[in-house]
Order: structure tokens, then C-alpha cells, then sequence
């Protein structure tokens, strides 16, 4: 459980109908299986321990006593496993029956949940044999034994604050308003579902859908134990299709009509963390749910779940495709509304061959074509200077001249070298001021440019270099609209390989690849050999690392420490620890050091959910220490 990490598992014994014994003994052998895999909340369907299927044998007392001693027996079996286990059954109580899912832990019953929402219609008729739920829970004495039993009960790990566990069963969450709500509004952060849903066409997608919304609403975990192999076909089928969700996202799937369990891991903290910053979920002041608390061990889970090594970029690449048109589209509606209120004539880009000038313009020739302007419109601006190569050169002006935009070539060798002198700068001292200069340099000069022309400067920088404060303070920093600004550099990669891919001209497309296959790099030191001789990732880290850290940093808040681990885990292939540990911490560094260059940037359209304008999705001081976050990544090693 460390970091918040829970393994949870949603498993569908064979079973017979109406055979008890046969499945008790399923059950336990599955209580086994998932807690030697490390599976601290686990799950079964709905009146496994009878079978759904048993119909009017309900009323039979037979029945119902042997399921009364199964749940007993069952509970006893817990006693030696550290999880927490519930499973479907139907009791008596003060003379009625219910459909029940009993919490065990550690050899006891905790509590007995009752199903708020009989199904009585279509195939459904569980009104013939059961009683509704209480609307809300009591304490009842059961074997001698006073046990919580109702709705929405709240079972607590004692050693563990975030993990809450509230149940229902099937169509409960099929239902207008799910007791899951309430729940989850009292702090409920894992929902679990013991469920009998048989299969009809379609029907999967329609339940997945419904267990994805419904953990998205609630911010929560969500664990769907669903019936299989073994019940009743006399009129239907049952698949047993286990599905377990966080937060809008299923994690783990079974392969329907196939019996066995699925497992996954829930991170709880990225769900507090979530919570947190949804102001529209509103927690509950004046509790009024039971809670029963329940012991398991902390120890460090074994990570199986999916962390995409470059969060950004979709793996699909139907996706990716549907993702950059999406993203272009967003970005070119920004600018042309900006364009039209300021009613500016021109659009103005500093041009460099390397890939965020590029995306730049291509955006700003996606805006003029929406606003039905002539492209000449656009200044497409080339400064050559010292650190100009041949190859970044030539393709500013092929991809200008493909574009059919305005290319204007200033070079600021000159004017560089005359802003040296008279700051007494020596043109061989290659230091922060030697590069510095050339890029404030050009930033004057496109400024200067667009007010010639009765337009706007475009930015280009992204927001990896804005996350790491990689851009020149009043120089590429500075813009009258930044189009990238909440562009990860990874995804900028993306975006110009799609817009080459779709062209339709191949000269251009050419180009572009081309841009695509040149080093990033900011060009201010002299070539080598002709070659490019800073190379950004060289200086500051990998951009697809730096991308992983500001996606989880941002998106969920997760402490450095965490960030590592995952790193590790999703990127240990590439990057080896002493790699991953130590660009993290330049992150960290960097990441709070320079925020003074985000507090005043230029507006620019949010594409994503990670953002950093300082008007919107992050809002942090200038002068914050990140002593704090260090000491929790040396902590990690």
C-alpha cells in the first residue's frame, strides 16, 4: 500500500446452482488464489454462495440454512488472510429475506449490505423472493452476534485513512441515484459491486460504460464482480465480465464467459488528491453512514497496472490521429478569435526550422484559413545568427515558401554584436549573456515587426520548457499569444507529424520530416563542423522524462518519491535509475525555481488537462522552496 497503492480483485467462482458446498469450497479456493497474489479487497458476485439462479428455491429453508452456515464458514476461512472479502448471499433476517454482500475480515463478519434496488422487469423477478433493503442501516443481532446491516455501510482500514470501502449489488448501480453516491460523498473511495448481470448483445458496453461513469463521477475505485460459468441457463447467460475502474478509466477487463479474476491496482491517493481539487465534489459535513472498521497489513504492493510511459501522446493511433486534429483545432480557434478582437492584420512568427516554430506556424496558417484570409498575411521571420545552421535554415524557408506565407529574413549578427560593445560583452565568452542576448534580440525584433505590419507575435515555446523554465526571460518567453503554451514537447512531435501526414503535399511533408529528425535545439552557439552544437536534452534531460514527471506532478499531484517509482517502473526499460533520479530532481529544481518566468506569460489556449498559465490551472509563488519535494525523493532511494 505504499504511495497509496491498494490491489483489489474481482474474482467469479465456478459454481453450482443451488450446491452449496461445492460453492463455499470455490470460494474459499479463490480467496486463496487472489490474496496470495497480493489482493487486499476482494470481491464476488452476486448470491455466489447459492447461485443468482435459484429462483423460488429461495423460499426454501433448506437452502437458506446452508447459506447461512456457508457465509459462517467462509468468514472463518478469512481468518488467516489480510484482505478484505465480500461476497453475495441470501439471508433471513427478522423473517424476511434479503439479497445480501457480507464484509469479512479476518475470520468475522463485518457487516451485511442489503440491495436497495430490486430488478422486476424483462428476465428480472427478484421482488418474488426478496425484500428491499432498509433505506438506511441498523445494527441487528445475527447468530448471536450484533452486526451493521443495510445500505451504504462504510467499511474503514484502520491502518490505512484513505481507503474506505462501501458496497452495493447490481442494480443498485443500474438505478436513478446508486447508494454509491452517498457513499462516496461520506468518503468512500472504493466502491464494490457484487453483481448477477446476464448477457445480452451490447449489453457489455453498456456495463463497462456505466462502471467507467460511475467511478468518474465519484472520483472513486470501482470493482464489478460479476456472475458466470455455473449459473442457471434455463433462459440466460451469464458471462462473468469483472471489470474494475478508477476514476473513468477501466484498468483491468475479464474476457467474458470465462470464469477466474482479475486484478489491478487502485491508487487512493490520486484519488484524495482529485477530490481535493474538484470543487464540485462536495463531501458530506454531518456524517450519517455506518462505519465499521477493518485491519489489514500496510506493505509496498507489486505494481501490475498500466502507467503510459508517454501520458501525453494516445498509443492508438486512430486516437493520436483524432487528438492532434482535436489539439490543432483548439489552438487555431484561439488565435483567430484573438486575431479578430484585436482586429490585427498580420500574424507574425519567428521561424527557426526546429519543431515548435514549426507548430507555431502551422497553426497560425490552420487560424488564417479559418478567418478566410489570405496567407501572405502571415511574417514568417528568419534571424540567422550565430548559432544558425544550413540545415534549420533552409527548411524555415522551404516550409515558408511551401506554406505560402510571408518569409522575411533578418539577420541579427550584426546587431548582436553591437549590443555586445556597448554592454562591454566579449564576443568569445559563450555564457548565459552570449545566448540570452541573441534570443531577446529577436524577440525585439519580431515585435518590432508586428507593429510595422498592425499585427501580433505568436509564441512558440511549449509547455515542457515552460514547466522547466527553458526559455529566455523577455526573449522566446515573451509573445502577444502563446499558440504552444500548454503543448507538452512530446506531443508537439505528434502534432507536426500529423499535420505532415495529412498535408497532401508531399514537397511540404518532405520538410516537415525533416524538421521532425533535427536535434531540438535553441541554436545560439556556433555550429560544429556545420552540425548543431547544443543540444537541449543534453543540457536539460530527455523531454519524454520530463513530459512523464510534469503529467503526474500536475495531474494528480503525486510527491516525487512516487513519480520515481512509476518512472521506474513505466520507463526502467530506457532509462536506467541514476538517469530517471537524476533529471527528476533537475525537474524539481527547475520546476519551482523558475516559476517567476510562468507568473506573467502571455495568454494562450488550454488544450489539455495540464496546463501552467497562471490565470487558470496553476497558480503557485514566485518564491516557493522545493526543499520539501527533494527530501522526498532522496527519501525514495
Amino acid at each position: 500500500m505504499k504511495d497509496g497503492f491498494i490491489k483489489v480483485a474481482a474474482a467469479t467462482p465456478k459454481i453450482r446452482v443451488a450446491d452449496v458446498a461445492y460453492n463455499t469450497e470455490n470460494i474459499c479456493r479463490l480467496i486463496d488464489k487472489t490474496t496470495e497474489a497480493g489482493a487486499k479487497v476482494v470481491v464476488f458476485p452476486e448470491l455466489c454462495i447459492t447461485g443468482y439462479t435459484c429462483g423460488d428455491l429461495f423460499t426454501q429453508e433448506i437452502l437458506l440454512k446452508e447459506a447461512r452456515e456457508a457465509l459462517h464458514r467462509i468468514a472463518a476461512y478469512t481468518s488467516g488472510k489480510d484482505a478484505l472479502v465480500f461476497v453475495g448471499v441470501p439471508l433471513t433476517v427478522e423473517g424476511e429475506l434479503y439479497n445480501v454482500a457480507a464484509a469479512l475480515n479476518r475470520g468475522r463478519i463485518l457487516g451485511l449490505t442489503t440491495k436497495t434496488f430490486l430488478p422486476n422487469y424483462g428476465e428480472f423477478y427478484e421482488m418474488r423472493q426478496f425484500r428491499q433493503g432498509p433505506e438506511t442501516a441498523r445494527e441487528i443481532l445475527f447468530d448471536n452476534e450484533k452486526l451493521p446491516f443495510g445500505p451504504q455501510l462504510l467499511f474503514a482500514a484502520s491502518s490505512m485513512e484513505s481507503l474506505v470501502v462501501s458496497a452495493e449489488i447490481c442494480e443498485d448501480v443500474w438505478s436513478p441515484v446508486p447508494p454509491s453516491i452517498a457513499a462516496a460523498l461520506e468518503g468512500a473511495t472504493l466502491i464494490v459491486n457484487c453483481s448477477a448481470s446476464d448477457e445480452t448483445i451490447g449489453k457489455d458496453s453498456y456495463r463497462r460504460s456505466l462502471v467507467e461513469g460511475q467511478s468518474a463521477r465519484l472520483i472513486c475505485g470501482y470493482v464489478y464482480a460479476n456472475a458466470g460459468e455455473g449459473e442457471s441457463t434455463t433462459d440466460l447467460v451469464f458471462g462473468g465480465h469483472n471489470l474494475i475502474a478508477e476514476n473513468g478509466i477501466i484498468l483491468s477487463e475479464s474476457v467474458r464467459f470465462t470464469d477466474g479474476e482479475v486484478y489491478t491496482e487502485i491508487d487512493l491517493k490520486r484519488l484524495l488528491g482529485e477530490r481535493r481539487k474538484n470543487t464540485t465534489f462536495q463531501a458530506v459535513k454531518e456524517p450519517k453512514l455506518t462505519r465499521i472498521p477493518f485491519e489489514i497489513c500496510v506493505e509496498e504492493t507489486e505494481l501490475t497496472r498500466v502507467f503510459p510511459p508517454r501520458p501525453f501522446v494516445p498509443d492508438q493511433e486512430g486516437e493520436r490521429a483524432r487528438r492532434c486534429e482535436e489539439i490543432l483545432n483548439i489552438q487555431a480557434m484561439g488565435l483567430k478569435k484573438r486575431l479578430e478582437h484585436a482586429r490585427a492584420k498580420s500574424a507574425v512568427v519567428g521561424i527557426s526550422g526546429g519543431l515548435d516554430s514549426t507548430l507555431a506556424l502551422l497553426v497560425s496558417v490552420k487560424a488564417f484559413d479559418m478567418l478566410e484570409i489570405d496567407r501572405s498575411g502571415i511574417t514568417a521571420v528568419t534571424m540567422p545568427c550565430f548559432g544558425t545552421t544550413d540545415r534549420t535554415y533552409q527548411n524555415a524557408c522551404k516550409m515558408s515558401e511551401k506554406l505560402k506565407v510571408t518569409l522575411k529574413e533578418i539577420p541579427i549578427r550584426a546587431s548582436v554584436t553591437q549590443h555586445f560593445a556597448d554592454i562591454g560583452h566579449d564576443i568569445e565568452d559563450h555564457s548565459v549573456t552570449y545566448e540570452n542576448a541573441q534570443a531577446r534580440e529577436r524577440t525585439q525584433v519580431l515585435m518590432d515587426v508586428a507593429n510595422q505590419n498592425g499585427g501580433l507575435v505568436i509564441g512558440t515555446g511549449d509547455m515542457s520548457e515552460l514547466a522547466l523554465g527553458w526559455a529566455t526571460y523577455n526573449g522566446d518567453h515573451m509573445s502577444m499569444y502563446g499558440v504552444n503554451a500548454s503543448v507538452p514537447k512530446t506531443l508537439v512531435r505528434h502534432l507536426v507529424h500529423y499535420y505532415a501526414d495529412t498535408c497532401k503535399d508531399e514537397e511540404l511533408k518532405e520538410v516537415l520530416y525533416d524538421v521532425l529528425d533535427t536535434p531540438v535545439s535553441p541554436e545560439l552557439l556556433p555550429p560544429k563542423d556545420g552540425e548543431i552544437a547544443q543540444r537541449t536534452e543534453d543540457l536539460v534531460g530527455p523531454y519524454e522524462l520530463h513530459d512523464f514527471f510534469l503529467y503526474y506532478f500536475l495531474r494528480f499531484g503525486y510527491e516525487p518519491g512516487k513519480i520515481y517509482r512509476i518512472a521506474r517502473y513505466a520507463l526502467g526499460d530506457i532509462y536506467d535509475d541514476d538517469t530517471i533520479y537524476r533529471w527528476l530532481e533537475t525537474f524539481c529544481r527547475r520546476f519551482f525555481t523558475q516559476q517567476f518566468k510562468r507568473s506573467c506569460l502571455p495568454d494562450g489556449p488550454k488544450v489539455g488537462t495540464v496546463a501552467l498559465s497562471p490565470r487558470g490551472d496553476w497558480r503557485m509563488p514566485s518564491d516557493a522552496c522545493a526543499a520539501s519535494w527533494l527530501k522526498d525523493l532522496e527519501r525514495s532511494r
